[in-house]
């Protein structure tokens, strides 16, 4: 039973192609920026973070999209020797977003938009004589479906009126189309039942990839609904060919825990299968792969040229907020955005229990560590004002919560972490901090406050830091994830 994500914490949304021997996977980011992450691997088991494809404010504009809002699901894909990567802002300009680049690192071009195919979840794919086409999730005035339209990348432009496809099997919600040509088909991958316990992956075929799209017998092929599979809301999935002629399936999960409805904090993760080929329909294979537990901590000292591509923003674009400190490290400012976390420095928690840790100099200002899920589901550990002391806000709520500690000195290191639950919730969320060598408890809560089934929601938790007032040095930042009972891991 594989229940290990091939890339954890809130990475959903997984579109991977495959050039050689590399293959590259691409994920959503909604509000976050720098946008689209970009992985690299070689097996497709072990993934190195090599970017953000979306990292310019012509691409992608920091602070204008709202919780869960921003950049949806992406394809990417690879042809006659250019990569290509078309998404959805569904809070910046009308159209379909596409970006090219020859190179996957980057840098990636200016934007265009494709006018007139309403909806989400875009694909491209391309036909023997090249001809491309985008099948997407419609939200038209004609009704919600898989559509399809021709289109001139080049050009910017959808040659003809969308045509309707197939709308899967009858589930809530048909989205997330793939479309593959092998052998004498073409076929139509779609996620459908809703990103929620109903998700599920259902595949048609036909002889054209205009249709008429038959839906394979067996499905959907891949689900979890009403069962106690750990691993849960299976869909959103994407086809790859290996070398060797074998092929695989990406897809996104979570790792529900708790009390009933249990609840899930990292957000969506990617998750890897196999996939047979059974009388010409795909047969999946979940244990097909023997996923490692990869090592997810890291010390960041921030002595770089750069930021790492782990850290993102909700609400400012970090250059405007992050700069080299003037005796090493990192100097943050206050961001200038309407919502508490703008500026924010956060980075994705990737593992079910963990501690972040950070080393703050405040002789020049006020700072706080941010645990967030959204604009109102967060928690912080402030250091202002001669104390240190803990905020939570939960919906339209936020107060102090728990005790006050004066601080000594203008350094500490603030402590966040994600421990085993003392009630029926997926965790306990711990906040505390060193102050003049002692570690002070702030404040312990459930975590379930922090989760999707309570906020809502297409993200997942974000850990890190900002300003509050004057600027704060960041001398060193680490990551550990944690075993049950909150010892560190090896690695």
């Amino acid at each position: 039973m594989n229940v290990v994500p091939i890339i954890p914490g809130y990475h959903p949304d997984p579109s991977v192609c495959r050039v050689g021997d590399d293959y590259y996977l691409a994920n959503s980011s909604f509000e976050y920026a720098p946008g689209v992450p970009l992985w690299h691997s070689r097996d497709l088991l072990s993934w190195t973070l090599v970017g953000n494809i979306l990292d310019r404010p012509e691409q992608f504009l920091a602070g204008r999209a709202g919780s869960s809002q921003g950049v949806f699901a992406p394809t990417l894909r690879q042809h006659d020797g250019r990569f290509w990567l078309i998404t959805t802002d569904v809070t910046g300009p009308s159209g379909q977003l596409v970006v090219s680049a020859e190179d996957p690192a980057g840098p990636w071009s200016a934007p265009t938009y494709l006018e007139g195919l309403h909806g989400i979840d875009p694909d491209l794919a391309w036909d023997d004589d090249g001809t491309c086409f985008v099948t997407y999730c419609s939200s038209g005035p004609d009704g919600v479906g898989i559509a399809q339209a021709r289109v001139d990348l080049d050009k910017g432009t959808v040659l003809e009126e969308p045509r309707w496809l197939w709308s899967g099997t009858g589930l809530a919600h048909p989205e997330a189309p793939h479309l593959y040509r092998r052998g004498a088909y073409w076929y139509l991958l779609i996620a459908e039942g809703g990103t929620e316990r109903g998700h599920s992956v259902s595949v048609a075929r036909a002889t054209r990839p205009e249709g008429p799209y038959t839906g394979a017998p067996a499905n959907p092929v891949l689900s979890h609904r009403s069962t106690t599979h750990p691993v849960q809301n299976t869909g959103h999935a994407d086809l790859v060919e290996n070398p060797d002629g074998s092929w695989a399936m990406v897809y996104l999960a979570v790792r529900p825990r708790g009390y009933t409805p249990m609840f899930h904090v990292n957000g969506r993760e990617t998750f890897l299968a196999g996939i047979d080929w059974v009388d010409d329909w795909p047969v999946v294979d979940e244990d097909r792969y023997d996923v490692p537990v990869r090592d997810t901590s890291y010390t960041d000292t921030f002595d770089g040229a750069a930021l790492h591509p782990r850290w993102v923003s909700p609400g400012t674009g970090l250059a405007e907020v992050a700069t080299p400190g003037p005796d090493g490290g990192l100097r943050l400012s206050p961001g200038t955005g309407p919502r508490a976390d703008s500026g924010a420095l956060t980075a994705r928690t990737l593992d079910l229990a963990w501690r972040f840790e950070a080393d703050l100099g405040l002789a020049h200002g006020s700072g706080a560590l941010v645990l967030r899920l959204d604009d109102t589901h967060w928690c912080e550990i402030r250091a202002d004002a001669g104390q240190v002391h803990a905020v939570v806000r939960i919906g339209p709520l936020e107060t102090p919560h728990g005790a006050a500690v004066p601080l000594a000195g203008s350094s500490l290191t603030l402590r966040a972490e994600s421990v085993a639950p003392t009630t029926n919730g997926p965790d306990d969320v711990r906040l505390s901090a060193v102050v003049d060598g002692t570690e002070h408890e702030l404040t312990r809560f459930d975590g379930r406050y922090l989760s999707t089934e309570v906020a809502g929601g297409f993200t997942g938790r974000v850990v890190g830091l900002r300003a509050l007032d004057g600027v704060v040095d960041v001398t060193e930042v680490r990551y550990t994830p944690l075993t049950a009972d909150g010892a560190g891991q090896p690695g």
